[in-house]
């Protein structure tokens, strides 16, 4: 039986009169269509897309507001147009802190787990990236072995540092029992990153993809996101001109990526929890990131949208099969119909999304990196 009736006691409820300006919002607008907590929590039973604010800072080492950066983010979100109304949304407003910050991790903890096992979609307003270990506890404490991918400007591993939020991948990814099945790294800026920390995460199979390959061909990033159940943002991957509360570098994906990646991950049938982090409004200029995480979400809105076109792999008629040997190896590719989206087949006969240069280079007789990345890990 669902303990959703008792998730009041660890949400504060949204403070329209804050967020809204005086006018009101108009007619097709997110504000006015959005399931809001106000003063009862909605029926969630139609929606697909729970958003749930956690300020928390404490584990980046400041003591803020906990409700400014979830909030500043709504006031633009809620400005926007809905276009999409198969995807209806909710909002839950936001976890009350704890006394301590692992408190504020239980409690998100505890309401992301409840609302996945209720088959929603879960998106998280941050807070600092290390809320991440809350999101990554919703999975383990069901012992689900997941794929995770973050993206970030540094990676997040740093042991001889007091500050959590640099250091909590330690935590997350050697933590006994572990329940990652595999770690993706997105946008990665070298020169913040100690090459010695770049050879272990090699050395664990886990995959990094520095910014400027990401930016040189960002569909390569889309099966990565596909194939993930868990997928983390810190908005330090963004540079400075796009987000400018991010003062980490004046490098980094811009706007128009960041929104792509957030689409990848709504297009994606397995993501189904989504964090935000690293935002302070009081750093930020003009609105500008608030303005930046809101499209990043309409952008997840839309690509939630768009897979709902997509089949099921089970539904051969929907897929164009190509079988294609390369080395010693006969493999499987399935291309949907559909979206034109690609799946190759590993030797235990499962499949992991693929892209058409994972496709084109098993045509060359050439083994494709991804499908050897997957084989080291089995």
């Amino acid at each position: 039986m669902s303990h959703f009736s008792t998730l009041a006691d660890f949400l504060s409820p949204v403070n329209l009169a804050l967020i809204s300006n005086d006018e009101g919002y108009r007619d097709g607008q997110i504000g006015k269509v959005i399931e809001v907590y106000e003063e009862q929590l909605p029926d969630l039973e139609n929606s697909a897309l729970v958003i749930v604010g956690c300020g928390e800072q404490r584990g980046s080492g400041k003591e803020r507001d906990p409700d400014a950066a979830p909030d500043a983010i709504r006031s633009k979100f809620y400005e926007l147009y809905h276009w999409h109304k198969d995807v209806p949304v909710a909002d839950l407003g936001n976890i009350k802190p704890g006394a301590t910050l692992n408190d504020t991790y239980a409690a998100l903890k505890t309401v992301v787990r409840e609302l996945t096992s209720m088959g929603k979609r879960v998106v998280i307003l941050g807070g600092s990236h290390d809320l991440t270990l809350a999101q990554y506890h919703s999975y383990a404490d069901d012992s689900q072995l997941i794929e995770v991918t973050c993206a970030d400007a540094r990676i997040d591993l740093n042991i001889d540092t007091p500050v959590r939020s640099e250091s909590f991948l330690m935590e997350m990814l050697t933590g006994e029992p572990n329940f990652i099945r595999h770690y993706n790294h997105v946008g990665f800026q070298s020169y913040y990153v100690h090459p010695h920390m770049l050879e272990t995460m090699d050395k664990l199979r886990f995959d990094c993809y520095r910014v400027g390959r990401v930016r040189e061909n960002i569909e390569e990033i889309e099966p990565v996101i596909r194939n993930s159940r868990l997928f983390s943002f810190d908005i330090s991957a963004i540079a400075n001109a796009y987000a400018p509360c991010s003062a980490i570098s004046p490098n980094g994906l811009t706007g128009e990526e960041a929104c792509i990646l957030m689409q990848y991950a709504g297009m994606s049938p397995n993501v189904d929890t989504i964090g935000i982090y690293g935002f302070s409004p009081e750093n930020d200029r003009n609105q500008l990131t608030a303005m930046q995480i809101s499209q990043m979400l309409w952008y997840l809105i839309d690509g939630t949208s768009r897979s709902r076109q997509e089949a099921m792999l089970e539904d051969k008629n929907a897929f164009f099969e190509y079988n294609i040997a390369f080395g010693e190896v006969d493999a499987v590719f399935l291309q949907s119909k559909r979206t034109g989206r690609w799946w190759m087949q590993l030797p235990d006969k499962t499949y992991i999304a693929c892209s058409a240069k994972d496709y084109l280079t098993a045509g060359n007789n050439e083994i494709p990196e991804r499908w050897l990345r997957a084989q080291e890990r089995t």
